[in-house]
């Protein structure tokens, strides 16, 4: 049990170390060929920073472990919204940029729209699933730089955060590049691998262990990018980030793992006698999205309330997972 709980943290510190390493490379690169700003935020850095999640799921599918995959997904967006979001917003509400949230909006709730439809009404999710997520995914790429390249302050939360503006040759990039990935794949295989074994240990169903720590491992990297906003007086522009993370872990975390091992909706507790995930996790995914965009995007600012609100929604929703 103390090896497994060491080489879960071990995983997430991979993780943690492999993405930021990932990113940094492949802004390199792209600079170097002298793509916008605009453009390698958009594309690298929020895939790159989205790569943790990616693999962790798509290792959980690959292994049959469709909990770990879907647990994953769902308690990201959970964690990114009720959690990371909420930080920032509880410490420096404000007026927020519409433009930038109307798009990452209406594509999630659309691609919810299909997530949802897979759960609920086909009870699992199919590979031709994955691949309409992949295909959304990819559209969204295509109309975000394009929107970026049209109106460039609009998307400017994304150009903040790619890199960090130090000077290196072509093959240090591309080491920090392999090496990255490498050490991303290494831990997610880690964190799959321990996490089910620590939570067979406890008792515990896989989707809890991938809805709380393994969720919030994933998304460290959207964390560090909202504390560094906040420290640099920039709190909102967070946010647009971590919205469009959000699109991220429905069109291509669960795409991409859905396309290559289609899995049941896992069941990982009952609640009313029903899988709680479609009680709880996904009505859950939904309402703190909901939380977050329409008071932002009604009343064009972020509200303290909203913050306060949404960090006592995680604490309430972590609660549940592991005292019930």
């Amino acid at each position: 049990m103390l090896i497994s709980v060491l080489l879960f943290a071990l995983g997430l510190a991979l993780l943690i170390k492999g993405g930021d390493w990932f990113v940094d490379g492949a802004t390199g690169i792209a600079r170097r060929f002298h793509l916008p700003d605009i453009v390698v935020g958009a594309t690298v850095v929020s895939i790159g920073t989205t790569l943790p999640e990616v693999m962790v799921s798509t290792t959980g599918a690959l292994q049959g472990q469709g909990a770990m995959a879907y647990g994953n997904a769902i308690g990201s967006i959970i964690c990114n919204t009720a959690l990371i979001a909420a930080i920032s917003v509880a410490f420096n509400p404000g007026p927020v940029n519409t433009k930038s949230l109307k798009m990452p909006v209406l594509f999630f709730f659309g691609s919810a729209a299909i997530y949802c439809f897979s759960a609920y009404v086909m009870g699992r999710f199919d590979r031709s699933v994955g691949f309409i997520l992949l295909a959304i995914c990819i559209v969204y790429l295509i109309l975000t730089v394009r929107q970026g390249l049209k109106h460039p302050d609009s998307l400017e939360g994304e150009e903040e955060e790619a890199g960090d503006g130090k000077e290196r040759k072509l093959w240090q990039e591309l080491m920090l590049l392999v090496i990255g990935a490498a050490l991303i794949a290494w831990g997610a295989d880690l964190l799959v691998e321990h996490g089910t074994k620590i939570a067979q240990a406890l008792g515990v169903p896989e989707t809890v262990i991938a809805l709380t720590f393994v969720a919030l491992g994933t998304s460290l990297p959207e964390l560090v990018t909202t504390i560094t906003s906040l420290k640099k007086g920039h709190a909102h522009l967070g946010i647009g980030n971590v919205i469009g993370a959000n699109v991220f872990n429905l069109v291509m975390v669960s795409g991409v793992s859905v396309a290559l091992a289609p899995f049941d909706v896992p069941v990982g507790k009952l609640l009313f006698g029903r899988n709680a995930s479609l009680v709880l996790d996904i009505p859950l995914m939904l309402t703190v999205m909901l939380l977050l965009c329409v008071p932002a995007l009604t009343t064009k600012k972020l509200h303290r309330w909203q913050g306060i609100s949404l960090l006592a929604i995680y604490a309430a929703f972590c609660l549940f997972q592991f005292a019930f």
